[in-house]
């Protein structure tokens, strides 16, 4: 924020609540692009994995984990800022590591149309919700406090994370569409996984914002981003190689990455 600038005092507090909570509605229009397609075709569920799963490694990678370190370099030097996000990268590698240990992963006895399948596929919207709501948090906050702080500035910041929460919308509704055939579900779970990022805009103005440093902010993007790298590529890659055609898989994740890619370029 702008030094000696008090945003609560210029009564943007209504108007990035919007922009907050409409960036995050987003995921739904991908649980609604979900809604449209056929359980029974067996390309939907490798293809959405891989898409997810590229747009997930990419993001992280180029986006969140960058942006953990930039802040943390506000509080420490540049080189100290990369070694804290670096190890808060682990640190969130860590925890999924410990999660797969603690939830049974059936996807080892998973076969084509079987119970493994859905079990598989409930446990990887589980993990992808999870995973993507924990990612919302910090980008409700973001896009909340830059849009407080200049409207003009974080509009496009908004439209940016807008767009990239299709596809994530389409990487939660996909596995939970698969595993429960609910359409309705489906779109519950991508609606409750964008509200994240309004709550996180809630708990930051009510609560976080006298004690929220660049430091907690860049930490917690960098446990992020190696959670949602881990899930990537123990879960939703694998997973898709595994029932995918050829190189369908490959091609997705690159799609993926590239609509991703797209989003984050339009708006820099």
């Amino acid at each position: 924020m702008r030094e000696g600038h008090d945003p609560l005092a210029t009564g943007h507090v209504g108007l990035a609540f919007a922009v907050t909570a409409a960036a995050g509605l987003c995921t739904l229009l991908g649980a609604l692009l979900v809604a449209r397609a056929d359980r029974g075709d067996p390309r939907l569920l490798p293809l959405a994995l891989a898409f997810s799963g590229g747009a997930m490694v990419y993001v992280s990678l180029v986006e969140i984990l960058p942006k953990g370190a930039a802040a943390l370099a506000q509080e420490w030097d540049d080189r100290g800022g990369y070694a804290l996000a670096t190890g808060f990268f682990f640190l969130g590698v860590g925890l999924l590591v410990l999660l797969d240990r603690l939830v049974p992963n059936p996807h080892g006895d998973a076969h084509a149309g079987g119970a493994g399948d859905h079990a598989h596929a409930r446990r990887l919207g589980l993990l992808t919700a999870a995973a993507i709501t924990a990612h919302n948090l910090p980008e409700g906050l973001a896009t909340f406090f830059a849009t407080l702080d200049n409207p003009t500035l974080g509009a496009p910041l908004a439209v940016a994370i807008a767009l990239h929460n299709i596809p994530e919308g389409v990487s939660i509704a996909v596995p939970v569409f698969v595993a429960t055939g609910s359409r309705g579900k489906a779109a519950l779970a991508a609606l409750v996984s964008g509200l994240a990022e309004p709550l996180g805009a809630l708990l930051g103005w009510l609560v976080l914002g006298p004690v929220l440093t660049p430091g907690v902010m860049g930490a917690v993007f960098a446990v992020i981003a190696g959670a949602m790298v881990f899930l990537a590529l123990d879960e939703l890659l694998p997973a898709a190689q595994r029932h995918a055609r050829g190189h369908d898989a490959a091609y997705a994740m690159v799609a993926g990455m590239a609509v991703l890619a797209t989003s984050l370029v339009l708006f820099r």
